[in-house]
């Protein structure tokens, strides 16, 4: 009997990303929907507090955004097509506020992981200002990833779990139409 070496199954190269775009629970749901994400997780960054609760960040004086860390296979779809969807399903042109929410908590930002990941939103928000994309001026942030903090457990699939519930229905709901319209063939396929 022969013994054959197991060759280890090819690994993906995944990568990851951080946006604050508002609401997580809208931006999880957004991204959750994506062919090549792998992971969506609901949390907090860019504050200075360690480890903080949703009732501190919505105090709006721990510094962080209500942000959702995406894992994603860049072979399936790239950086720059997360950044243009991220800025297609929410306002990234409203100082500190999306729709009825407002606070620092729910400012737009753009946390990068590596320099690559800088000049592509550094480059993808120059491309959509000189193409007028929007009527006002893009105020979204840009700033090295530190660190990246967990929602609580009930914030976790919340549109999802909630579609009932009257934010999800006014709110998250009309931003599924618009990714839906938009990029069809980047969506995952229901079961």
């Amino acid at each position: 009997m022969s013994q054959e070496k197991l060759k280890p199954a090819a690994t993906k190269r995944m990568e990851v990303a951080t946006f604050a775009g508002g609401c997580f629970w809208c931006t999880e749901a957004v991204f959750s929907q994506l062919k090549g994400v792998e992971k969506v997780e609901s949390g907090y960054s860019g504050g200075k507090l360690e480890n903080p609760t949703y009732e501190q960040v919505s105090t709006g004086t721990t510094g962080h955004a209500e942000a959702v860390q995406i894992t994603f296979d860049p072979d399936a779809i790239s950086y720059k097509e997360m950044l243009e969807i991220f800025f297609s399903t929410h306002d990234p042109t409203t100082l500190n506020r999306q729709g009825p929410d407002v606070g620092t908590q729910y400012r737009s930002i753009i946390f990068y992981h590596n320099d690559e990941q800088k000049a592509i939103a550094e480059h993808v928000i120059k491309e959509m200002t000189e193409e007028k994309n929007f009527d006002a001026p893009i105020v979204t942030q840009i700033e090295p990833f530190k660190a990246f903090y967990e929602a609580e457990d009930y914030h976790r699939d919340y549109f999802k779990r909630h579609p009932e519930q009257q934010y999800c229905r006014l709110v998250i709901a009309p931003k599924i139409a618009k990714l839906q319209k938009l990029y069809m063939s980047k969506l995952k396929l229901r079961v």
